[in-house]
């Protein structure tokens, strides 16, 4: 088993900060035991503050002075703050949301993805930032934009965007009765004459063909793909250093496999206390109770997601130090928490832990957002922990990645397909798989994230797939061909790729039909004969296969045959504990190890504070 080092880094801005201090700046980082620091990705304007006129002279001393103290530095392409002379060059480069008005200047990612001219501008400013310090030895990775996709900036309802859209579809159809064929645009008398007709999937008076919307959906992520590949083909030319984007938590707009294929690592901005005030649909007591630790849970999940984006490297790009200033609510993390969730990284796999950010801003949108020291220099709560941590981190012996048997599907267009269609105000499919890995985590399972178009899945005895929309016949071709148990369902394989109901029904499994489905309102659960209850979905099934567990009125619900299971419904937290259980018992083998042992991915050490493995330890006492 192979062993590394983990290490941690912290984003800074020397741009924001009298030059006098950057050396004793970097002084410190040293000591604190830093290793690596990230700079300049919103530095645009101070880079080129005139269209063609360069200031690099505060940059090469800046990174002189990283560089001379010993910290490796991550250079990062400015391109998610475009400066206001861009704007005024390009003025339709601005996004648009889905009302139709544009989002303009004063902030950041105030772009479109699919505008031409400033993905020029980006090739070009990469170009010239590439030239001047692809080989610089201080410059050992390269960070390309920001955050893809944050503040709903992935899909745009600009002028651009249409005209962009439609020549994705001419492309994509050739002939526009084939894509009035395949849209089933004789529904609603919806037909086109011309590729130049199709408007954008917004502002309709009820709600659009859910054919049109998704490829408007797999066009937006498309554009996301080639803008991030356009500043990759420029820098490959000039450094040999690693590339790497920082995602969000639970940004699903594009596909994140697509965009990480073409980089070197993958990184995620990661916002415990955040994310579980603004992106969480845990219940306000579970909120209330986990205030000032986040969801352990989601965190885990998005570094096991963000391992197989980075094909196995992965780090945390910004960790959350302290309050920050986002969240409809901002409290103080415990003590203890700032190393902790660092700890919870490092046991996932990650080579580097970064924080956002060194010195807390007196000025501008993030005042009120924590850092490793206060605005006058001294050490916050959370410098405190990393110091410590550092420390902590030279008495360990590194980390040893063990390999999950089970695998979890998590697919980006599924997601885009059920926000277009959920059929159920509360059905989310990211909720849907979040709930599986929850209950996974329950039972001490370590879990691999996997893309449905894996082949290589032979090393798990398990995987589990809910909810894909569509192209399942690679994932049941892999299933078969590795003898690997397949767990299916519910809404599997329910939709062609075109967004019709298949002609054989869903979810294109030999013996099952579904000829019926029914949501389910909060308060009216469907209860089981064993434990617990289906929730929000469930399908009316004609099957052959064996039935393992029914509802009281005898419906079924689970299905077994040979190597296969479906479910027929989205389990309650108790049904699934029951159905687990059942599958692992029936199925004669054990993917867990002892509780004791459970770490798959962690440090060989006694010193972790809690199993990060066991979702029922109490966050909210950690210190």
């Amino acid at each position: 088993m192979d062993k590394r080092k983990p290490e941690l880094g912290v984003c800074y801005y020397p741009e924001h900060w009298p030059e006098e201090i950057w050396a004793d700046d970097a002084r410190r980082m040293v000591e604190m035991g830093l290793s690596w620091v990230r700079i300049a990705e919103f530095a645009w304007s101070r880079i080129e503050p005139k269209p063609g006129h360069f200031q690099f002279d505060w940059l090469d001393r800046a990174i002189k002075t990283l560089g001379d103290a010993g910290l490796n530095v991550v250079m990062c392409t400015p391109t998610a703050t475009p400066p206001r002379w861009m704007v005024d060059k390009y003025p339709d480069m601005l996004a648009y949301d889905a009302e139709g008005r544009p989002r303009g200047f004063g902030s950041r990612r105030h772009y479109d993805f699919s505008h031409s001219g400033y993905i020029q501008e980006c090739c070009r400013i990469a170009e010239v930032l590439g030239a001047r310090y692809g080989r610089n030895s201080a410059v050992q990775a390269w960070q390309i934009d920001n955050e893809y996709g944050c503040h709903d900036t992935t899909l745009s309802y600009s002028p651009v965007s249409k005209s962009a859209f439609q020549l994705w579809l001419s492309e994509k159809y050739e002939d526009i009765a084939e894509l009035n064929a395949r849209w089933g645009n004789i529904f609603w008398s919806m037909e086109y004459d011309r590729f130049d007709q199709i408007e954008l999937p917004n502002l309709t008076v009820t709600e659009p063909n859910p054919s049109h919307a998704m490829d408007f959906r797999r066009f937006a992520s498309d554009a996301v793909v080639m803008f991030n590949l356009a500043q990759v083909e420029v820098l490959r030319a000039h450094t040999d250093a690693p590339l790497i984007h920082n995602y969000m938590g639970r940004i699903t707009e594009f596909d994140h496999y697509e965009v990480g294929d073409n980089l070197d690592i993958a990184s995620w901005d990661s916002y415990p206390l955040g994310f579980l005030e603004d992106r969480s649909d845990r219940d306000q007591d579970f909120k209330r109770q986990h205030m000032r630790c986040g969801d352990p849970d989601f965190q885990a999940f998005h570094h096991d997601i963000y391992r197989r984006v980075g094909k196995g490297r992965w780090w945390v790009m910004e960790q959350q130090p302290g309050p920050v200033n986002w969240a409809p609510h901002n409290p103080i993390p415990t003590p203890g928490m700032v190393r902790l969730w660092a700890l919870e990284a490092f046991a996932h796999g990650a080579e580097v832990v970064c924080f956002f950010r060194w010195r807390q801003a007196p000025f501008a949108q993030e005042q009120m957002h924590a850092g490793l020291l206060l605005p006058d220099g001294t050490l916050s709560a959370g410098g405190r922990e990393i110091q410590s941590l550092a420390e902590e981190l030279n008495t360990m012996n590194g980390i040893g990645e063990g390999a999950p048997r089970v695998g979890l599907v998590f697919d980006y267009p599924s997601q885009w397909a059920w926000d277009v269609q959920p059929q159920d105000i509360q059905f989310d499919y990211f909720r849907l798989v979040y709930d599986i890995y929850r209950g996974l985590r329950r039972r001490n399972i370590p879990v691999d994230i996997i893309n449905p178009n894996d082949t290589n899945i032979e090393k798990y005895a398990t995987v589990f797939a809910p909810g894909i929309f569509s192209n399942v016949e690679t994932l049941k071709a892999a299933a078969e061909k590795s003898q690997t148990h397949l767990v299916m369902g519910p809404r599997f394989g329910s939709r062609t790729e075109d967004f019709t109901i298949p002609r054989e029904l869903p979810p294109q499994l030999e013996g099952i039909r579904i000829t019926a489905v029914e949501t389910l309102r909060d308060d009216a659960p469907l209860n089981l004969q064993s434990a617990g209850a289906i929730k929000i979905w469930w399908e009316v099934v004609e099957t052959d296969w064996s039935v393992i567990k029914q509802t009281r009125s005898k419906d079924p619900i689970v299905l077994q045959s040979g190597y296969k299971t479906y479910w027929a419904g989205w389990p309650d937290d108790a049904a699934l504990d029951d159905w687990l259980g059942d599958l692992f018992t029936h199925l004669e083998y054990d993917v867990s190890e002892p509780r004791e042992k459970s770490r798959n991915y962690g440090f060989k050490t006694g010193q972790l504070a809690v199993s990060y493995l066991d979702a029922k330890a109490d966050w909210s006492q950690v210190s």
